[in-house]
């Protein structure tokens, strides 16, 4: 087996994507769970470049990590200042990390044009700092910075930049494709050419410019590239790095005779995807290769009757050898299928009259404008309604918001809810910051006295989208609320001309979604202690 080592450059490189931000916490978080995935290296960042990355390097040496390097990132040395006199090397060896990244030149154009030296003084550029960095540090990684564009135009001079870099001391050549515009064809030629004459271990590090990053990770492993440089779920300057989740699942899973990572740690990729999507505050890309939410779900009812009987016939791989799962989504595309395999979820019955009786309320409400893939709390209820098998924890009397403006702040906002609660009629009111928040506080008012486990349920998430937006103000709008409590998350939803009664509609499931899960884990328990 052809090991290939993976080295994360999330917290440096990923951290230059817009909209990206890690505190100093975020990143000591971030590299224990890199290094708990079996990550290689772990670039921090500069360590002359801010105060929290200088700060990041005082603490990551208290994680006790089990098996990532962690390196300091920086640039070769000045012009017409020697290595040992340059602040950013002696930051650099400073660190005091077992390894060290160096970024230097190798595009004659960027040489003159950018730098301002002569190719010559570029050549000692690499050639110093790299020796100083050696001399002073485990390991050197020298990064090819525009390598695959000096190479296309001055193949020989790209060649030589690589030449002074394994002279000085460097471990690593790391050949960087940094505007992103290469295209596979010329990146394995260009890796072939440079582990045919030089005798350094070869690494990659691709950007998504063309949406290529990956197909070009891939080829330069196949040319005899054994480190891969990338950002977990690609996040990155421009259009981003390459993403090292497609990168580890396809070496691991689609390409043989290469190791990466730790034994069994795979599992866990979907894990840590979603680890650093919540952390960097950014939301998941459902559409995302083996890690998204979409990866492995299934709306076509030809696909959903397909993997029903053997997966493979719309799954590449299994989802759970990434850690993700199968999702079969109910809109009004479905076929039986999927209906039968939503019931079969989530424990329910299956009888035909039923199936059809669904697909058919389920058609007919999309065309109202509701949707259920994200709401399958709502779809849950549906069926039980449908069924005949809903239990009636309240009824709503009604409800009224009012929103008062003051001249002088913000506005207010105040919610009245009456409803019926077994025998009991209970009418009450909230303020709250709006009339979500307020309606949501009235019907826990009424409620939490008769279901006290109404207080575990909290509001993580709503969203609100206008339907059939020509009707200008008279549009209607579906409203999704997701809810949490201990122990799961589910989706809700309602639709309306009115945004706030589309709201409630969408709580008022929520609520019973809530009542209702609840007391069928308490069945279970008591089934299970009887048996």
């Amino acid at each position: 087996m052809t090991r290939i080592a993976i080295y994360d450059t999330t917290l440096r490189d990923g951290s230059q994507g817009e909209g990206v931000n890690f505190s100093l916490q975020d990143k000591l978080l971030i590299t224990t769970q890199l290094d708990l995935l079996g990550v290689d290296y772990i670039e921090g960042g500069y360590p002359l470049s801010n105060p929290k990355d200088a700060a990041y390097f005082r603490a990551v040496r208290d994680l006790d990590l089990k098996h990532a390097r962690v390196t300091a990132f920086g640039m070769t040395r000045r012009r017409d200042v020697a290595a040992e006199d340059d602040i950013g090397m002696k930051a650099l060896v400073g660190a005091g990390m077992p390894a060290v990244t160096i970024v230097g030149k190798s595009w004659d154009f960027q040489v003159l044009e950018v730098l301002g030296v002569s190719l010559a003084e570029n050549l000692s550029m690499i050639t110093d700092s790299v020796g100083f960095c050696a001399a002073n540090t485990p390991e050197v990684v020298y990064d090819a910075e525009h390598f695959f564009d000096g190479y296309k135009k001055n193949p020989e001079y790209a060649l030589r930049t690589l030449q002074a870099a394994a002279d000085a001391g460097a471990a690593w050549l790391v050949l960087c494709d940094t505007n992103g515009g290469s295209l596979p064809d010329e990146v394995a030629k260009a890796v072939a050419d440079v582990v045919a004459n030089l005798k350094v271990p070869v690494g990659i590090h691709t950007h998504n410019d063309c949406e290529l990053a990956v197909a070009n990770t891939l080829a330069a492993v196949a040319q005899g590239a054994r480190q891969v440089q990338g950002t977990i779920n690609g996040i990155g300057e421009r259009c981003g790095n390459v993403d090292l989740c497609s990168v580890v699942a396809n070496l691991s899973l689609k390409l043989d005779g290469y190791e990466v990572l730790l034994p069994g740690s795979l599992v866990h990729l979907t894990e840590v995807s979603r680890y650093v999507h919540e952390t960097a505050n950014m939301n998941f890309r459902p559409g995302q290769p083996f890690v998204g939410t979409s990866a492995f779900a299934h709306k076509g009812g030809m696909h959903v009757h397909g993997i029903r009987k053997n997966a493979a016939s719309y799954e590449h791989i299994d989802p759970s050898l990434v850690g993700n799962e199968r999702r079969v989504l109910v809109s009004e595309l479905s076929g039986k299928s999927n209906i039968a395999e939503k019931l079969a979820e989530y424990g329910l019955e299956q009888d035909s009259a039923l199936l059809s009786k669904v697909l058919d309320r389920v058609q007919d409400l999309e065309n109202e404008g509701y949707q259920f893939e994200a709401a399958e709390a709502s779809f849950v209820l549906l069926v039980e309604r449908l069924a005949g098998r809903e239990t009636s924890w309240f009824s709503s009397l009604g409800y009224h918001v009012n929103v008062s403006g003051r001249p002088e702040g913000a506005a207010t906002t105040e919610a009245t809810v009456k409803l019926r609660a077994g025998d009991a009629v209970e009418h009450t009111v909230s303020e709250g910051d709006g009339p979500v928040n307020a309606l949501d506080g009235a019907l826990r008012k009424a409620l939490e006295r008769h279901y006290p486990r109404l207080m575990e349920m909290r509001l993580v998430d709503y969203k609100v989208r206008v339907i059939n937006g020509r009707e200008g103000t008279a549009a209607r709008v579906r409203v999704v609320i997701e809810s949490q409590d201990d122990d799961s998350v589910w989706g809700t939803v309602g639709v309306s001309e009115n945004v706030i009664e589309a709201s409630w509609l969408a709580l008022i499931d929520a609520f019973e979604h809530k009542l209702t899960k609840d007391a069928r884990s308490s069945q279970s328990r008591v089934a299970l202690a009887q048996t």
